[in-house]
């Protein structure tokens, strides 16, 4: 077994990419060996250029079919008798679930897990929802057991109900806010010229707030304002919570919002945007998009909920509202579509909390320290 070997295991490869990379090629420069496993993906020759290994496996991001999950799990127990990392990541709840389970069976030797956010089926409030909720904190308690382990949670109420729940003891938890942001892409610009622009940055689900944005931009507009609202993002087939193509597209095509679909250059849409927006109640790790919005130097409306609140303070870079309340959101959008130096002022402030706690160096390094740590006990 070799000593410096890292199992990194998500369950969708642009998802590594973009929110775990930075940290593999940390690992990478520091000396370990690196190994990938994602479902297959074309991101896997990206994966492969950066000199990791890569493993195809057989997860869905979604799925509750019991004879494929456990399939899921009997292939990771194979990988990692296969493989003999060292450690193994696990990133999002799915790979920490089943990755977790596997791993304490194969005896790897030491365990980190990366849960970004709770999730839908933490904050739906439905009575599937509640069942499916007391299924997965049963099955959470049996993954999170491996004696020799660390779970990294993003902001302290996922911290706190882990705990209460007696999913995990305090000692085996840390927090580190997110997957971080390189500042020199994303930094702040001046406000473009024309009308305020207002953009929500996310996938396109019920649960980012998308209806309770829409009806808070169509309360301004009828009210007279000549600001734009923009949705940026594509819609998410396989999360229960997706909102329609067909209902992006009558909203767009009414005029009330713009939907502009999935962006690749999202330092370019900040570029233009006035102010950011993200109504969340979807159970939220800390957005990464609120975080590019910060450090692009944006002030930011959003909920006053788990994971939204750590990156906006209430009255310095943004304003918070109530979940689910379209009027207040309208209220707060208008504060700042009417004053310039509010926002000019919100945005600066922006600018010095992503730079001081989420500067993709930061979490790098805490991520790294927490690798140390486990090596230690081993």
């Amino acid at each position: 077994m070799s000593p410096d070997r890292i199992l990194y295991v998500v369950n969708d490869a642009p998802f590594f990419l973009s929110h775990r990379l930075p940290v593999a090629r940390a690992a990478h420069q520091a000396g370990w060996e690196v190994h990938v496993a994602t479902p297959p993906s074309d991101a896997a020759a990206v994966i492969t250029a950066n000199g990791f290994s890569f493993h195809p496996i057989s997860m869905t991001r979604k799925g509750t079919n019991p004879p494929a999950e456990l399939r899921s799990i009997a292939s990771l127990f194979r990988l990692y008798r296969r493989v003999r990392p060292r450690l193994v990541h696990h990133v999002t709840m799915k790979p920490v679930l089943y990755g977790g389970i596997a791993a304490r069976l194969a005896r790897v030797p030491g365990v980190v897990g990366a849960l970004t956010g709770l999730g839908h089926v933490f904050t739906a409030d439905t009575a599937g929802s509640a069942v499916l909720r007391s299924l997965m904190k049963s099955g959470l308690r049996a993954a999170l057991s491996h004696p020799n382990q660390m779970i990294i949670l993003q902001n302290p109420d996922d911290r706190s109900m882990l705990i209460a729940s007696n999913i995990i003891a305090p000692e085996e938890t840390t927090l580190i806010p997110g997957s971080g942001v390189d500042m020199e892409v994303f930094h702040p610009s001046a406000e473009p010229a024309g009308p305020v622009l207002v953009v929500l940055p996310s996938r396109m689900l019920w649960s980012k707030g998308i209806a309770e944005f829409v009806d808070a931009a169509r309360m301004l507009r009828d009210a007279g304002s000549s600001a734009r609202f923009a949705l940026v993002g594509d819609t998410d087939p396989d999360n229960p919570a997706a909102v329609p193509t067909a209902r992006l597209a009558d909203w767009h095509g009414s005029g009330v919002v713009e939907w502009w679909g999935y962006q690749r250059d999202m330092p370019a849409v900040f570029r233009q945007a006035h102010v950011v927006c993200l109504p969340s109640f979807y159970g939220e790790g800390v957005p990464k998009s609120l975080i590019e919005a910060a450090a692009s130097g944006k002030p930011i409306v959003s909920t006053n909920a788990p994971g939204c609140r750590e990156i906006v303070r209430d009255g310095e870079n943004g304003l918070l509202v109530p979940i689910r309340d379209s009027r207040a959101l309208a209220d707060a959008l208008e504060t700042l579509i009417d004053s310039e130096d509010l926002r000019r002022r919100m945005g600066a402030r922006s600018r010095d909390i992503a730079v001081t706690g989420f500067a993709v160096e930061r979490i790098i390094a805490q991520t790294l320290a927490v690798y140390e740590r486990l090596l230690t006990r081993i």
